[in-house]
């Protein structure tokens, strides 16, 4: 067992480990970029740098050290995203006016509250704050990741339409082969309790090592039938059947506010395609990459489509989406392994050629058929924490298993990401299931 002391030094390399990661990424961006704010869901790059630094100076350091000083009181109320227990902030829609303060005090506010969080975690604190500091990482690795998809819209609206990065000579993002779809079966709790299985996790309030947050909480047992899972994602090219064979002509296989979606906002396809007779297949893609062919990306999972365009292709192929416990049952038998931030693929790529299941972990999220609710006996955090999560389950969807832009060390099988069943900007994609009688 750890003691305190070593995780508190553990918790420390993560720290600047993180940190460092969120830097990085803003590399290759100019000030200019990191001031776009493109959609509805999105916000300025520069303003993720600040709204991370905010979380950990707001709920640990004013809280817990004695006699600190904020960088400027201005910003507890500036780089607040949706605390209302903590008072007012702008209305997010206005983010992409900030242009004061300008990037190098944001930097500045960083590097201030880094040191005072470092000689924090060098005195082994309490384990609230170990606690508190944990869930502030992963609060950085979720805006890295938003970082990433927020870039990428603000790229496809400029109407340069910049590459993030160019692909590196020689490189590509897809050309391999997929291997054929195969239909994996799973009896969930046989022999012991048929259909009955564990999911999510138990909090411990006494534990600072791991890490889990309020919404997988508490373990608890559901009935799963047996169920058949795909064991790759759906790719380019099958979606690609779908919009050919009339997918988003025919209301038949769309929920009914699916079908108003497409019908108010023209959906064609998913977001970032677009029709180019430049090429034999008749569309291109927008990547972090610039643009590719769809035929250089036909066999990677299709990517940024809602939970409607998702439905709709399962109800098509005569199968469904899985729950998110079914999903968790096969994922938490499976190492974390895949294309995920790391790779610096920055897109998925086409699923292995070996045996089994495929992709659970990165390239995209994946709709479930699940809505996002509280576990049975849910309870979230006390205090303006609670707000992290809880306060949004309500008419959203829930997604599996990380993207190619998310941090390794921040997806799990537990893991539940949400979005509205409208939502596109994300790396989101899907697999098929189908129950096992089918």
């Amino acid at each position: 067992m750890l003691t305190q002391q070593s995780t508190a030094a553990a918790l420390l390399h993560r720290f600047r480990s993180v940190r460092a990661a969120t830097l990085h990424f803003c590399g290759p961006l100019s000030p200019e970029d990191m001031m776009v704010q493109s959609c509805a869901e999105a916000s300025p790059v520069k303003w993720h740098l600040a709204h991370t630094t905010w979380f950990f100076e707001t709920f640990i350091l004013t809280e817990f050290v004695a006699g600190y000083q904020a960088f400027d009181p201005d910003f507890r109320w500036l780089f607040n995203s949706y605390y209302k227990a903590l008072g007012e902030m702008p209305e997010k829609k206005l983010r992409a006016s900030f242009s004061r303060p300008p990037l190098d005090r944001i930097l500045a506010y960083r590097t201030h509250v880094e040191a005072a969080i470092e000689r924090l975690l060098q005195h082994t604190p309490e384990d609230e704050i170990l606690r508190r500091v944990s869930l502030g990482l992963e609060h950085e690795q979720q805006h890295l990741e938003l970082a990433a998809t927020d870039i990428k819209h603000a790229f496809y609206t400029n109407p340069l339409q910049p590459s993030y990065l160019p692909l590196a000579p020689g490189h590509s993002v897809g050309h391999a082969i997929a291997p054929p779809m195969e239909w994996l079966p799973f009896s969930p709790g046989y022999p012991v309790r048929p259909g009955v299985i564990e999911i999510g996790v138990t909090p411990d309030p006494h534990s600072v090592n791991g890490f889990a947050f309020d919404n997988e909480t508490p373990r608890h047992s559901v009935y799963v039938a047996p169920f058949r899972l795909a064991s790759r994602a759906v790719t380019c090219a099958e979606y690609l059947t779908f919009i050919d064979e009339g997918g988003y002509a025919h209301p038949e296989f769309w929920l009914s506010e699916g079908w108003d979606t497409v019908e108010r906002e023209g959906w064609q396809a998913p977001l970032y395609w677009r029709r180019d007779t430049s090429n034999p297949s008749g569309w291109s893609i927008f990547t972090l990459h610039g643009w590719r062919t769809l035929g250089e990306l036909s066999e990677t999972p299709v990517c940024h489509l809602s939970y409607f365009e998702a439905d709709a292709f399962a109800r098509w192929s005569g199968h469904r989406l899985p729950t998110e416990f079914e999903w968790e049952f096969v994922a938490a038998q499976t190492a974390v392994h895949g294309n995920l931030l790391e790779s610096d693929a920055l897109h998925p790529r086409p699923a292995g050629s070996r045996n089994g299941i495929h992709q659970l972990y990165g390239d995209v999220w994946e709709w479930t058929q699940s809505p996002y609710t509280g576990y049975p006996g849910y309870k979230p955090l006390p205090g303006a924490l609670g707000e992290y999560n809880g306060k949004f389950m309500s008419s959203q969807m829930v997604l599996r298993g990380g993207s190619c832009v998310t941090p390794a060390t921040h997806i799990r099988a537990t893991y539940r990401n949400f979005f509205h069943p409208a939502t596109r900007w994300q790396f989101s994609g899907l697999r098929l299931a189908r129950d096992a009688a089918s």
